[in-house]
């Protein structure tokens, strides 16, 4: 169980993982594959395996900031199964700035912006939006590429045959004195739903390098492990860390829960301090091949759990 709380004060991309150690029994002893979309399997391949309770995998579809119109897809995990759409939508209304992904990802959504609710029928989806939205100063390439992350996003989910938005529980007319079916991109034609279009989504990029992460128990006065956290599950081929005079901190090295992580359990925990200069080098390839290997320079940081 260790291990996988590891994962809980990682960083914004694995905030997901947190709600799949929420009302767990006793963990089984025997690997279960966590539940996936089948977008999750196209852009990420199989799921991983866990023994840590029941799991469901799916994707998050942020907007491009360096290619406007177009969305990029991103894992992420929940526990809930009823609460799925609910904590996507979420995800996407929160957006995507940390790590090495800061910058790449725009948010197209207005400061303020909220959800009202979420209502699904007979397969279709209605994700009701505060008046907000409506304020934002975005092109129409940004416009678009809302609507799609929205579309897409919800529509990767079993039984969803249409995708519907409202602004204030209208899907056209005016909110607030705004015209939302312009915003829509409705033309003033009512009850019109989003058409995702999978034509404008980017393949993913690479594996990534997140955060270099060290944990210690409350109140504790060393570290007991050092998590290098990845931006999805992925193999592990080389790992090692060093500190500013390039010699290597040994210890034993081993995955966490869903291979998204690698855990270093150090052999002299009392040289890892809050903000010590660690150099990490990394060969990883994820579940469809892509692999990734580079050299970075971090500042620890510590949590306590």
């Amino acid at each position: 169980m260790r291990t996988f709380r590891l994962l809980v004060v990682a960083v914004l991309v694995l905030i997901a993982i947190t709600s799949c150690t929420k009302e767990q029994k006793a963990s089984p002893t025997k690997q279960v594959r966590v539940s996936a979309t089948a977008a999750y399997e196209k852009y990420f391949g199989p799921a991983p395996t866990t023994d840590k309770g029941t799991c469901y995998a799916f994707v998050i579809y942020f907007p491009s900031a360096t290619e406007p119109g177009r969305v990029v897809p991103f894992p992420f995990f929940t526990f809930d199964q009823n609460s799925l759409k609910k904590v996507a939508t979420e995800r996407l209304l929160g957006g995507m700035d940390v790590g090495s992904y800061k910058g790449e990802f725009l948010q197209p959504f207005a400061p303020g912006t909220r959800i009202l609710g979420l209502a699904e029928r007979d397969g279709v989806i209605t994700v009701n939006f505060s008046r907000e939205i409506l304020d934002t100063k975005a092109d129409a390439s940004v416009e678009k590429a809302l609507l799609n992350a929205v579309a897409l996003t919800l529509s990767q989910f079993s039984g969803v045959r249409e995708v519907r938005m409202q602004i204030e529980g209208k899907e056209s007319g005016a909110a607030d004195g705004k015209d939302v079916a312009k915003f829509l991109g409705h033309g003033g034609l009512e009850r019109q739903p989003l058409k995702p279009e999978e034509s404008t989504v980017l393949p993913p990029s690479p594996p990534r390098l997140l955060s270099v992460t060290a944990m210690k128990e409350k109140g504790a006065k060393e570290v007991e492990e050092v998590n290098i956290f990845f931006d999805r599950p992925l193999e592990i081929k080389e790992l090692s860390i060093t500190g500013a005079d390039n010699n290597r901190f040994e210890g034993d090295v081993y995955h966490s829960v869903f291979d998204m992580a690698a855990v270093l359990k150090p052999k002299d925990p009392s040289k890892f301090k809050a903000g010590l200069p660690v150099k990490v080098r990394w060969k990883v390839t994820d579940k469809l091949g892509r692999s990734a290997d580079g050299t970075g320079e971090f500042s620890l940081e510590v949590q306590e759990h």
